[in-house]
């Protein structure tokens, strides 16, 4: 495995999958928007290597893990689930007793293999070959990326931080973006569910400093690790070890208590006072969005070291596909075993790119018994960062939850609008904005499976009338539902009309002040010339119909179960448009990412 960042570029160069660009960019906007469109090129494109960056002596490189090849070359196997398998061989010779158990799965496995991380023995390590502190901390001398135009300034999007319990000594690697406010301050970006923030509790309960060391740059497994959703309480650097097979090196900070990876190319370390917050944000997220500002706690950066002519690691996140999205395949992948050992009856599972990890995942279950759907639901919606997910569809052991077009076939053919949707409320990840409320909203069960004798039988009509054709169809859209402006019907080429229960209708409106989602949504209902269609979904204007992956993205992204989905007389509207006061919308909707052209 990897010693180093470089080392795996190294390799990148010789399996031919990185560009190395001479032309001087800068790290305001054009380094990201060259990454964006790169990211976006079939199968991932390539890893970037930025050698001559304005204003900054550092390379930037970029788009490492991006791509099914690359994210399998920098976790050491030739496929992604190889690294589950590893776990469950562990599984089957220590079968877990029971939740708690489950839970630490992982960490017994990596703990029994003896990858405890170690103390590097050299001096100075890698990490220190320079030393910067005190006064001469300067942050603009590192070239970190300006990312989105409506981004709060330049932001570390790739930082691997360091913080233990002040009360078990626990350490914690996680990874939280920061954003530069001066030469020797930045944002501490801590969600309010993570570890950090846990960890960052105990110090503002004991009203003493906390001190937090971030590292820049390490070998692929140790960055991935500080990604990965560990349980809380157990170090990252034990599942870096686990991946890499060698147990990760460790080395002293120079002005604080903590130990960080010793290849690091860059290692910031400082404090975060108690009682201090800043306003930090906006940034373009992983979700295609700005996440809001907001007041976060505040790094004050005492060192810098670095090595002596390291590279600068970063990574874009936004719309997807983009680089993050391979990073989220390996935890699926990676924690699956685990979740099995649960909840056996789960044969695989899946979380769609356009969910972006947390708005949706579809589950294939071997199912035993009536209700069973809906236990497997309620079970994923306790568990740990399944807690977040928005929408859970459970289909039968026999359909491939990875296969979109397999699961859209046992929507159309199956779904029954009246008994097949759960509606529950709980925690939402604090960047979904489709909710009324921060952090907690509704959340949708959808059960695909088979009926068994004792369950409720489904009731959807067999007898749709079918459709009419595309130019009754637009005479009846256009000239009764006012702003509206393309539609689209939603069927796979290898199904017809009428081989299904279900017919969908994609629709392109223009809400006003005072004619909101429901407004249209009742006007679709009522409209008896529509009957060959059961189901509505409504994006806005700009929303390209033909692009799959749009406005699954848009459906997934944009809807509030409980409130965006209306049910009347066997047919739905979903509203997957932008939200306003009209919907009853009171908090601000975040802009989408695009970049100027």
């Amino acid at each position: 495995m990897y010693r180093n960042l470089r080392a795996f570029i190294k390799i990148l160069e010789n399996e031919n999958e990185i560009k190395k660009i001479d032309a001087e960019v800068s790290p305001f906007i054009e380094i990201s928007k060259i990454t964006d469109k790169e990211s976006k090129s079939p199968g991932g494109g390539k890893a970037l290597f930025f050698r001559n960056v304005s204003g900054s002596k550092f390379p930037v490189v970029t788009n490492i893990f991006g791509s099914n090849k690359r994210i399998c070359l920098a976790l050491g196997v030739k496929d992604l689930d190889q690294l589950g398998e590893r776990v469950r061989e562990y599984i089957e010779f220590h079968p877990p007793k029971n939740l708690k158990d489950a839970i630490n799965i992982i960490p017994m496995a990596i703990n029994l293999a003896n990858f405890f991380p170690r103390r590097y023995k050299s001096k100075p390590p890698p990490c220190q070959e320079v030393v910067i502190k005190g006064e001469q901390v300067d942050l603009s001398a590192i070239p970190v990326l300006h990312c989105w135009p409506g981004d709060a300034g330049p932001f570390v999007t790739l930082p691997l931080v360091f913080t233990k319990s002040l009360i078990t000594g626990k350490r914690n690697a996680g990874m939280y973006r920061l954003q530069i406010f001066d030469k020797n301050t930045t944002g501490m970006h801590w969600h309010i569910h993570k570890d950090g923030s846990h960890y960052f509790n105990e110090y503002r309960e004991a009203g003493k400093k906390m001190p937090v060391a971030v590292a820049i740059g390490a070998d692929p497994a140790t960055i991935y690790s500080a990604t990965a959703p560990m349980p809380r309480g157990i170090d990252e650097m034990l599942l870096a070890g686990f991946i890499r097979k060698k147990p990760v090196r460790m080395a002293e900070c120079v002005t604080i208590d903590m130990e960080v990876p010793a290849e690091a190319e860059f290692v910031l370390e400082g404090y975060v006072n108690p009682d201090e917050k800043r306003l930090e944000g906006p940034f373009g997220d992983h979700t295609g969005y700005y996440s809001l500002a907001d007041d976060y706690p505040v790094f004050h950066v005492t060192a810098i070291t670095h090595r002596k002519n390291p590279i600068y690691n970063a990574t874009l996140v936004g719309p997807p596909p983009m680089e993050d999205c391979y990073l989220a395949k390996a935890t699926e992948r990676l924690f699956l075993p685990m979740i099995q050992s649960v909840m056996p009856e789960i044969k695989n599972y899946w979380f769609p790119w356009e969910g972006v990890f947390h708005n949706i995942v579809i589950v294939s279950i071997e199912k035993e018994y009536p209700g069973h759907a809906n236990k497997l639901m309620s079970g994923l919606w306790g568990q740990g960062q399944m807690s977040f997910c928005k929408a859970i569809v459970v289909v039968d052991k026999n359909i491939n939850p990875q296969s979109p077009e397999s699961v859209l076939n046992e929507f159309l053919a199956r779904f029954d609008l009246t008994s097949d949707i759960t509606l529950t409320k709980g925690v939402l990840d604090v960047l979904d904005h489709s909710s009324p409320f921060p952090n907690f909203g509704s959340k949708i069960g959808i059960d695909l499976t088979e009926r068994f004798r004792d369950e409720p039988p489904r009731g959807m009509p067999k007898n749709l009338p079918i459709p009419l054709s595309n130019r009754e169809l637009e005479s009846i859209i256009f000239e009764n539902i006012v702003g509206s402006r393309d539609f689209r019907r939603l069927l796979p080429e290898n199904l017809k009309d009428q081989d299904t229960v279900n017919r969908i209708l994609l629709i392109n409106i223009e809400k006003t002040k005072i004619r909101g989602g429901k407004k249209i949504a009742e006007e679709l209902l009522n409209l008896d010339t529509l009957s060959g269609f059961n189901i509505f979904i409504l994006f806005d204007l700009e929303i390209a119909l033909e692009n799959s992956s749009m406005i699954l993205w848009k459906l997934f992204n944009n809807v509030a179960p409980d409130r965006d989905i209306i049910i009347k007389n066997q047919k739905m509207v979903v509203d997957a448009c932008r939200k306003g006061i009209v919907d009853g919308h009171k908090r601000e909707w975040p802009d989408e990412l695009r970049f100027e052209k």
